[in-house]
């Protein structure tokens, strides 16, 4: 079995060594297996594109998976990318607690895993994410500074409770919040988890807040931006879209449309090139039996794993040019429309 051991290195860092690994498959070629959640948003799309593009310029193959949220098959996917004797295996999970099954099948063929994004259990050689706890202090921040006074009251729609990156943005959320709630500045009307970060989901949610509270509340906190177009689509429903702060996460073209358009307020973008190429360039590394450096350790209920964190921009419709736009993550005329 290949021994992966943590080393510290300058007091800074951690670096994770790869010992007793060959390097990559027996007629040369760097196998990757991408292990995908789903391909339903357009997000999610982007990361393998971009990935894929990256790993190849390095030399490597990629097989991609993709489970259309189901953890059942996203074993037997695992299972099929083992099979297919890769080299390294990169997961984004439906559910991180299930998917320690498939990091434990990993680890007895001898194949290390990076989890992408979202945290898997098990014994994880590496995590490649953003600051998580970061997006929902930025999320439940702008919509604080947004409200008059920073008081008002608030519907909170969290996202799928699989997912332990829902919890860490949720975690973030609090931070914020909570004090407010104490002090008596910021009300909670109504709270939900949204099943599989679905839209659908998220506007039963926000219906089942209007019939509590009907028009009566000043921001809906929202933890990506599938889940606050449900939620507005909602709102448009009873005549209250524009007419409070949504928030959002992840920067979608169609969530960016409607800041410009004024339906949604913000949202989190995260810099999907820069993650998607890290974990390329990691996967290439782990490959190859080289070490890679990461910068902090993270508690995945397993084990500690080595962890690299990439930053945030917090967007709305004052620095949409400088920001997604500027970076070529989307066109202006896809934002903003032809003219």
């Amino acid at each position: 079995m290949k021994k992966v051991y943590m080393c510290l290195w300058s007091l800074l860092f951690t670096m994770v060594c790869m010992s007793g690994f060959a390097g990559a498959n027996d007629d040369g070629e760097i196998l990757i297996g991408l292990s995908l959640d789903t391909l339903k948003e357009a997000r999610w799309q982007k990361d393998r594109d971009i990935f894929t593009a990256e790993a190849e310029k390095l030399g490597a193959k990629v097989l991609v998976q993709s489970a259309n949220s189901d953890d059942t098959r996203q074993i037997q996917d695992i299972q099929s990318l083992i099979t297919n004797d890769v080299d390294v295996l990169v997961i984004v999970p439906h559910d991180g607690q299930a998917m320690a099954k498939g990091v434990g099948m990993a680890a007895d063929a001898d194949i290390p895993v990076i989890s992408y994004d979202r945290i898997t259990s098990g014994d994880v050689t590496l995590w490649v994410t953003f600051d998580n706890i970061k997006v929902g202090e930025g999320q439940a921040q702008y919509l604080v500074d947004h409200l008059p006074g920073g008081k008002g009251r608030i519907v909170r729609l969290y996202g799928a409770p699989t997912d332990e990156n829902a919890k860490l943005f949720k975690q973030g959320q609090d931070n914020i919040i909570l004090p407010l709630v104490e002090k008596g500045d910021i009300e909670v009307v109504h709270e939900d988890w949204v099943t599989d970060w679905n839209p659908s989901n998220a506007k039963k949610v926000m219906n089942a807040a209007i019939t509590k509270v009907g028009d009566k509340f000043d921001g809906v906190l929202a933890s990506n931006d599938g889940t606050a177009g449900g939620a507005i689509q909602a709102l448009k429903e009873y005549g209250l879209s524009g007419k409070v702060i949504v928030t959002g996460q992840d920067a979608d073209e169609v969530a960016c449309q409607r800041i410009v358009s004024g339906t949604q307020s913000m949202t989190i973008y995260k810099p999907i090139k820069k993650l998607a190429t890290k974990v390329a360039q990691m996967a290439v590394k782990l490959a190859k039996g080289e070490n890679v450096m990461a910068d902090t350790m993270s508690d995945n209920g397993t084990t500690d794993v080595a962890t690299i964190t990439l930053p945030i921009v917090v967007v709305d419709k004052d620095n949409m040019m400088d920001t997604v736009i500027a970076d070529g993550f989307h066109t202006k005329e896809a934002v903003y429309g032809k003219k």
